[in-house]
């Protein structure tokens, strides 16, 4: 079962998929297409999926070339039914038309420590150097020592200049807190380009962690020109007990397979759902546990994000660095696990067979469950494979 706007429904219902307002959202996504052998960008109205492949082979280049109207009034029949994309997705039939990660070619970016709370969970982390029988008295000392205005402190500012001079001398300066607090936001490079899992496929966790959980984000789809043009959610799989051995073991607790999830769709930003929309998303996280019974609830509270959009943007594009087919952005998360799963002060951590499921009110709802990495398909449809779909099936212009 999955939770929309507070009634219960199943999740092979395309409602769970879709945001609340539905009937005013400009929704594009991804179908791979067993028909011609690859992917497709679509349109997503209500039960109706129409296929845009003539208008624009990829979805990044739909965003930098094709207009909203454009876009809303791609007509004829639909090609496909959207619940029976659910039900292919859920199952992983790769035989029949399912749903993909909505981007294509854009470069998958990331910012960390964006939240202060998940900024102290990440000192936790490396004091501990990734071992989670220490994380919970760990979090009981820090707690303590930490000042209450660490929440509130803007960063890069003089108050923040000078908290970090308090740190320092009470010996409890962090790369975590420098990034939390310092002028500098983290932004790091999260997965390769179409390396992305969408709605129902696995997650990875490599066999070499033993610590790790989701998190739930938003996450922004940008132009070439560093135009936010929509958002959709995201889950990036963390290895809590990798990264916390070192910050420089960042690529290998945040880069394997299937450790970028993103979808259902994006949604492209109108008239009526602007970045101040998502400003104040509330993104929900359920984990259910296959054999376990075990439920983990949570929430991302974006409104307390430490920096705007604006300025995550700009630390990511500009005259230091382009994107020429766009970027995806996931912004942080707020929540991090600490409640108890089995043994008490070991905190949360995944088991294979986890349903996590994603939603917010105007992005719809993500879901995946969770797999050891070395039992997912392999990647295989990479930028060649890409290329030659699309010079093989041609365009009608």
């Amino acid at each position: 079962m999955n939770m929309t706007g507070g009634t219960a429904v199943t999740a092979t219902d395309p409602s769970a998929l879709l945001p609340d307002d539905t009937s005013t959202a400009l929704l594009v996504g991804r179908v791979w297409d067993p028909e011609s052998g690859g992917p497709r960008p679509v349109r997503v109205a209500g039960e109706e999926v129409f296929d845009l492949f003539d208008a624009a082979p990829t979805v990044s280049e739909l965003l930098e070339t094709t207009g909203q109207e454009q876009i809303r009034a791609t007509g004829g029949s639909a090609r496909w039914r959207l619940s029976d994309l659910v039900g292919a997705s859920l199952s992983r039939d790769s035989e029949r038309a399912h749903l993909l990660a909505p981007i294509d070619l854009q470069v998958v970016k990331a910012c960390g420590v964006t939240f202060a709370d998940s900024m102290v969970e990440r000192v936790i982390e490396e004091r501990c150097a990734g071992d989670p029988a220490r994380a919970a008295e760990l979090r009981e000392r820090v707690g303590q020592t930490l000042p209450a205005e660490i929440a509130t402190v803007q960063p890069g500012s003089t108050a923040a200049s000078a908290l970090k001079k308090v740190l320092v001398e009470e010996g409890l300066w962090s790369q975590y807190l420098e990034v939390g607090l310092g002028p500098d936001p983290e932004v790091f490079t999260k997965a390769p380009v179409l390396s992305s899992v969408g709605y129902g496929a696995q997650v990875g966790i490599p066999e070499f962690s033993t610590w790790n959980n989701p998190e739930p984000e938003l996450v922004l789809v940008v132009d070439s020109q560093g135009r936010a043009r929509g958002a959709t959610l995201g889950n990036d799989v963390n290895l809590r007990d990798v990264e916390g051995r070192s910050a420089l073991l960042l690529g290998m607790a945040k880069d394997n397979n299937a450790s970028s999830a993103v979808g259902p769709l994006i949604r492209l930003f109108d008239d009526s759902f602007t970045m101040d929309t998502v400003r104040q998303e509330r993104i929900m996280l359920r984990v259910e546990g296959a054999d376990d019974g075990y439920v983990l609830e949570g929430e991302n509270s974006v409104g307390r994000l430490s920096r705007s959009f604006e300025q995550l943007i700009s630390a990511t594009y500009g005259t230091h660095h382009q994107y020429p087919d766009g970027f995806a952005l996931y912004t942080g998360t707020l929540f991090a696990p600490v409640q108890d799963r089995d043994t008490p002060g070991m905190g949360f951590t995944h088991k294979h067979g986890d349903r996590v499921s994603i939603r917010s009110t105007h992005l719809g709802t993500l879901i995946n469950d969770v797999a050891p990495t070395s039992s997912l398909p392999r990647w295989q449809f990479g930028i060649r494979a890409l290329v030659n779909y699309i010079h093989g099936h041609g365009q009608r212009r």
